[in-house]
């Protein structure tokens, strides 16, 4: 077995159902990691129906802490695979999504510790903008992070020796492109035009959840020399000062009701 998959959970019952429909469609085998984060909605005892009859490993685990960084952490913990896929509950992959990345990872050699797809867009011309503007991005500022967290993979040596989600280091929004700021010190990503995924169309009101466009174009703008800085002396500061911690993804204020 060369995959593991974490998902980490709270209160998803409509969209985890299909998340995992799409998951256990993959064309790789896989083992799965589901972290219930303290969910009241009755989406892990479904989980569990829904799985009962996958011919896979799954392991669910319980994570008390509230907020998702603890619940990945929790999970790539219990990984023990080559490879680490990082999906969200409410996110949707293509059949080929772990074959696509398997590729990836083999072609490129060890030197590639992360491939990361891109967020599709529905309709043709949507979803070419969105993979024309992630490549252009990736190829631009290829230290930099240019996807969700729900679409990267890792080399598990690589996003274990970073030191994975680290909720003492970063408990704030954005810990995708903060993982991403330390994994790229043990190598380099990949981005492919075949590699993809498609997430929900809830999330409407991402204000709570996100930087200011003063502080994405600082990001770009930032040399790789001084990202830690970025980080950990401006950014930190900001989020903080803004109440924006990982928990806020619990409030769930920016769901499309």
């Amino acid at each position: 077995m060369r995959w593991s998959i974490v998902i980490p959970v709270f209160n998803e019952a409509d969209f985890l159902p299909q998340t995992l429909t799409s998951i256990i469609a993959q064309t790789t085998a896989f083992d799965l990691i589901i972290v219930d984060n303290g969910s009241t909605d009755g989406c892990i005892d479904n989980a569990r129906r829904q799985l009962a009859d996958h011919q896979g490993n799954v392991t669910f685990l319980h994570e008390p802490r509230p907020g998702q960084v603890y619940a990945l952490q929790t999970g790539i913990a219990a990984v023990d695979t080559e490879f680490t896929a990082i999906c969200d509950a409410d996110t949707y992959y293509p059949r080929h999504y772990l074959a696509a990345a398997t590729r990836l990872f083999d072609a490129k050699g060890p030197e590639y510790v992360a491939a990361c797809a891109y967020l599709r867009r529905e309709g043709f011309f949507a979803g070419l903008s969105s993979m024309m503007h992630r490549l252009l991005a990736a190829n631009i500022l290829p230290h930099q992070n240019h996807t969700s967290g729900a679409a990267q993979t890792f080399r598990t040596a690589a996003l274990q020796a970073a030191g994975g989600y680290n909720p003492s280091l970063w408990p704030y929004v954005l810990k995708d492109h903060e993982l991403m700021h330390r994994v790229l010190k043990q190598g380099r990503q990949i981005y492919h035009s075949k590699f993809w995924c498609t997430t929900s169309d809830r999330r409407a009101d991402r204000r709570n959840v996100r930087w200011t466009l003063a502080e994405r174009v600082m990001y770009h703008l930032t040399p790789r020399s001084r990202q830690h800085d970025f980080f950990y002396r401006f950014l930190a500061n900001r989020f903080d000062a803004r109440g924006q911690r990982d928990t806020v993804l619990r409030d769930r204020n920016w769901v499309v009701a």
